[in-house]
């Protein structure tokens, strides 16, 4: 059995983990779309011309799309590795 200090410092952990999880789903989920869509609505107020104000869009959409990837550019971001370290089709030198 472990002793008190033990349990507690894994509670603590654990709540730490879950805000952390929280926040980082707040970021990813509210304020990344939020900042984007005030991004492009200051921008348009601001130039009042459509040029820039499309440029702002197009902007936002890359930034809120790659955002909303997270899971699968950590995923991709894996497999190149571990195809570089030796994968199936790592390059070999000179063969």
């Amino acid at each position: 059995m472990l002793n008190d200090s033990v349990m507690l410092a894994q509670g603590w952990i654990q709540t730490g983990t879950g805000l952390g999880n929280g926040i980082k789903d707040l970021i990813f989920n509210v304020a990344i779309p939020t900042l984007c869509g005030v991004f492009v609505v200051v921008v348009g107020w601001k130039t009042k011309s459509p040029g820039p104000t499309i440029m702002a869009v197009i902007f936002a959409a890359i930034v809120w799309g790659l955002s909303a990837n997270m899971a699968t550019l950590k995923n991709k971001t894996q497999e190149d590795i571990v195809q570089y370290q030796g994968g199936e089709y790592a390059p070999r030198g000179d063969e």
